[in-house]
């Protein structure tokens, strides 16, 4: 299956199905915290535009699972 935009709400929901705390306001982005592992990850938000497949992927990367386990969430 593919990787899709998502609403900034979804992807909040998922980061939180994996253990980051958040989204804590900050500079010019919000962002989301896994106190575990200490990763920050940010999070914009633009009015109206969902976060950009290229933007998912990297956060992927990050977080480092798969893009299965991801779309599993």
């Amino acid at each position: 299956m593919k990787l899709k935009p998502l609403k900034v709400e979804e992807l909040i929901r998922k980061l939180k199905k994996l253990g980051f705390v958040g989204p804590i306001p900050g500079g010019k982005h919000l962002r989301m915290v896994h106190h575990e592992t200490k990763k920050i990850i940010p999070i914009p938000m633009h009015k109206g535009k969902d976060v950009s497949v290229g933007l998912i992927r990297e956060i992927i990367n990050e977080i480092g699972i798969s893009r299965e386990e991801w779309l599993r969430l």
